[in-house]
This record gives structure tokens, C-alpha cells and sequence, in this order.
């Protein structure tokens, strides 16, 4: 990857998980690095620490990407530090795990406005920052096509991330921005401590073709490529990252 130096990154929800991933690949690309955070100040100041210690500089941001006036203070504050950005990863998600029928509005809202609206938002204020072209890259999941258990709020406010990035891919363009998509299938993180059915997804996470389960890491390297010079051809495509799992058979249930 060419011509890395004095290049910006900014992840959302880069902290933790696979965001943590994403940022540590690009800071060791040598890109400058901004995340934001929510609520776990520790992870975020390790994390930080961390991609500090890479030689690069790091921006770490507490910011709720619920709400838009946040979205807009924290593009100010990497306008200050950066003036401008050549990366956007919309990693940051969230959801409920529950029934459609044990849903509410609430729990509705609160994935749509964190999963689709925000990284509407954050790509729009990217472009702003991004004078020279540059890469967006919205992370989702096989959620969004496969029906998994509890997911509804998630996978549908996936969908619509996915579709944003085909929109935004074509309208985009002009300005020199491509937009692509990674699609992680059950990544090793954290997350799987809040489904329900946690025993099948680790099951599942172990039957990779590969023989291993999916890392941070292998989503951080396909959505480095992406952002790549060698990328400049793929537009408004969804690239999974699965490890052939779902080419398997259906997650399968343990319950008795």
C-alpha cells in the first residue's frame, strides 16, 4: 500500500472488538488514527495507548452516534486535530437481542439510529474532510441476508447499512470516494456474551473451512485492502469474511 504517510483513519466504535482491529492494522499501516468510544473510558485510553506506541498519533473520542449533534462535535474535533481524512470505517453498532414480538420501539430505534442513520451521517461528514478522495467502509453483518435467532432489529438495521453503501458508492464517486462493505461472519469478540443463544454461535464460530474461528484481524485486513489503491475497482460491493461458514449448513440449536 503506497503513499500511507500522514493519512487518517477514523473508526467508529474502534475501541474494542473488531474495531480495535481495524485501528491497530491501520495505525501499523502507518495511518493516524481517530476512534470514538461510548461509555468504557479504560478500553478506550488502553486502546489508544496502544496505536500511540505504533509511532503513529491517536484521537480517541467519546461520542453516542444516537445522536447527531454528537456525530457533528466529534467531525469537528478531527477537523481540528487532522484538518482532513482519507478513511472512514462505520464499525460502530448495537442492538438488542430479543423476539420481534419482544421488541419496542425503543429497541427499534436504538439499532436504527446507531447502525444505518449514524454511519449515513458520519459518511456524509467524511466527505466533507475528505478533499483528495478516500475510502469509507461500513462493517456488517451475514445477519442482514440470513435470519439468526433474536436478531431482527439488528439484521434489519444491517440491510439498510448495506443498501446505503451500494447508494453511496454511486454518489459518491464523483468526489473520488469509494465505498465498500466488510461482511464478518460470528467473529471472535466480546459481542457473543449478549445473544441469547451464545453456546450455537460459538459452535458455528469453530466450523470454519479454515479450520479456526474468525478474528478481528481478518476483518481488519480485508478492510484495509479495501481502502487500498489496489481497491480502486471494487465499488459498492459487500465482501464476507465468513470462513466458508456460510456455505455450511444452518446454525443448528442445542436446546433440548
Amino acid at each position: 500500500m503506497a503513499n500511507i504517510k500522514n493519512k487518517v483513519a477514523l473508526i467508529t466504535g474502534g475501541s474494542r472488538g473488531i474495531g480495535k482491529a481495524i485501528a491497530m492494522e491501520f495505525g501499523t499501516l502507518g495511518y493516524h488514527i481517530a476512534f470514538n468510544y461510548f461509555r468504557n473510558h479504560d478500553a478506550a485510553e488502553q486502546t489508544q495507548r496502544e496505536i500511540e506506541n505504533l509511532g503513529v498519533r491517536c484521537l480517541k473520542l467519546q461520542a453516542h452516534l444516537a445522536e447527531p449533534d454528537q456525530i457533528a462535535t466529534m467531525f469537528q474535533s478531527v477537523a481540528q486535530e487532522f484538518s482532513s481524512i482519507d478513511v472512514l470505517i462505520n464499525n460502530a453498532a448495537s442492538g438488542v437481542q430479543r423476539s420481534a414480538d419482544e421488541l419496542t420501539t425503543k429497541h427499534w430505534d436504538w439499532a436504527m439510529n446507531i447502525n444505518a442513520r449514524a454511519p449515513w451521517l458520519c459518511s456524509i461528514e467524511a466527505a466533507r474532510l475528505m478533499p483528495n478522495g478516500g475510502s469509507i467502509v461500513n462493517i456488517t453483518s451475514e445477519g442482514s441476508r440470513k435470519v439468526l435467532p433474536y436478531y431482527l432489529s439488528v439484521g434489519t438495521s444491517k440491510a439498510a447499512l448495506e443498501s446505503l453503501t451500494k447508494y453511496l458508492a454511486v454518489e459518491l464517486a464523483p468526489k473520488d470516494i469509494n465505498v465498500n462493505a466488510v461482511s464478518g461472519g460470528y467473529v471472535e469478540t466480546g459481542a457473543f456474551e449478549s445473544f441469547p443463544n451464545k453456546k450455537d454461535m460459538v459452535t458455528s464460530a469453530k466450523n470454519t473451512l479454515a479450520g479456526r474461528v474468525i478474528t478481528g484481524k481478518d476483518i481488519a485486513k480485508v478492510t484495509a485492502f479495501l481502502c487500498s489503491e489496489d481497491a480502486l475497482m471494487v465499488r459498492g460491493q459487500i465482501i464476507t469474511v465468513d470462513g466458508g461458514v456460510t456455505l455450511l449448513a444452518p446454525l443448528s440449536s442445542t436446546d433440548s
